[in-house]
């Protein structure tokens, strides 16, 4: 019992000290984020984002399942990192160029299943 409590403390205390590290991620960073439909289709999304900063975004809709998202072309400045059912992007520290990137997500639309191609423009602020 008391190693249980001594566990839970001490898992307390990292989510406390993880939840107050300072992220620099962009909350609006998508500026153009056109629905997909899981049905062959290829959408584009535009980004806006400073150096060193981070876009965390997720791609479900709310009438969709997403099944699998697997990177198809990566950003050859930035990093890209699927994240469950979306993505982390984050921009290199010093650089001030365009990126992009592309994405394939599968899944279930309503009741058909379905993938779609996401092409990701990058741009820096």
């Amino acid at each position: 019992m008391r190693t249980r409590a001594i566990l839970l403390l001490g898992a307390a205390v990292a989510a406390s000290a993880v939840s107050g590290l300072a992220a620099r991620a962009s909350p609006l960073c998508i500026k153009e984020r056109t629905p997909f439909a899981l049905s062959h289709d290829t959408v584009k999304w535009t980004m806006s984002i400073a150096p060193g900063a981070e876009c965390i975004q997720g791609l479900r809709w709310s009438y969709m399942q997403i099944f699998n998202v697997s990177i198809v072309s990566a950003p050859s400045r930035g990093q890209l990192a699927v994240v469950g059912s979306g993505f982390r992007y984050s921009a290199e520290s010093q650089t001030r160029t365009a990126d992009k990137f592309t994405l394939l997500i599968s899944g279930k639309n309503r009741h058909d299943p379905g993938t779609s191609t996401l092409e990701v423009e990058v741009n820096p602020q």
